[in-house]
């Protein structure tokens, strides 16, 4: 589950989008990607948007009521360095107003809000080359914070997603 948070004054000016840098972990297939926050459900999560809100709360401190939730995005399928897996996320976006706290776990290595006139840019779009198997992929991505993080992968996916909606 994901929860895609946006600090908003109006959707079309002044929003900021949420995202996290995951924390280095040599078990994670997606460690150090920046990412919404967001993770697996647990088995008391009454839902999946329970388990979007939760995770919220735990990853980075932020607690998210239902009465945030703007809406639902189509679901993601999963693709770690394996390959595809049976993995499908279910991304959420929330709507916050004011001054937000964050105060991340141990799985997060940094939190970014980025605007989301940034992010809409066509500009912002670039590639990277990515090295894997003996093989090398030029996928898309958006260096944000000026070049200090790649956003691409799933999250760009659910980005473009959420862009393509308010448009």
């Amino acid at each position: 589950m994901v929860g895609a948070m946006t600090r908003l004054e109006t959707l079309a000016e002044g929003a900021e989008l949420f995202f996290i840098r995951r924390a280095d972990h040599p078990l994670d297939p997606w460690s150090g990607h920046v990412a919404f926050p967001g993770g697996r459900r647990d088995p008391e999560d009454t839902s999946l948007l329970a388990t979007a809100i939760r995770e919220t709360r735990e990853e980075v401190g932020i607690d998210l009521s239902p009465g945030h939730l703007v809406g639902r995005l189509p679901d993601v399928p999963a693709f770690s360095r394996s390959g595809r897996g049976d993995l499908v996320v279910t991304p959420f976006v929330f709507a916050l107003t004011g001054e937000v706290t964050v105060a991340p776990n141990q799985e997060v290595a940094t939190t970014l809000w980025v605007p989301v006139a940034t992010l809409a840019r066509p500009d912002v779009r670039t590639s990277f080359k990515l090295d894997h198997d003996g093989k090398s992929y030029e996928l898309p991505c958006i260096h944000l914070d000026p070049g200090r993080h790649r956003l691409w992968g799933m999250t760009l996916r659910m980005l473009e997603t959420l862009l393509d909606a308010v448009r």
